[in-house]
């Protein structure tokens, strides 16, 4: 796998890592009167950084930002949603890094 893909998917797993974190603190929370709900963002800036080496995919670091607007707390709903969502992407990542893993085996051992 070439550095910058690789790059990309470990920054990837870091910023889901850190947006479940925090959707578990706001399913959490949920029932706490005046929790304003914490979401993370990274994905934009991993997409711009990407094209721009490893060097700026490494400098991407997660923004995490309070919910100013949520006058009525959390949403589980939409918190249960993104858990789910990001549990998912964060499983189809690891498939990526499995299967090319079995690739560089089997490079490795000559096919067998």
């Amino acid at each position: 796998m070439d550095p910058v893909s690789t790059a990309l998917i470990q920054k990837a797993l870091d910023g889901l890592s850190t947006r479940y974190a925090f959707t578990a603190q706001n399913i959490a929370n949920a029932n706490t009167p005046g929790y304003r709900p914490v979401h993370v963002r990274f994905e934009d800036d991993l997409a711009r950084a990407a094209a721009r080496g490893v060097s700026a995919i490494n400098d991407v670091a997660p923004h995490v930002n309070v919910d100013a607007a949520a006058d009525g707390g959390v949403r589980l709903d939409l918190e249960l949603g993104s858990a789910s969502q990001t549990a998912l992407r964060y499983r189809a990542l690891l498939d990526v890094l499995s299967q090319q893993m079995r690739l560089e085996r089997t490079i490795i051992s000559g096919g067998r």
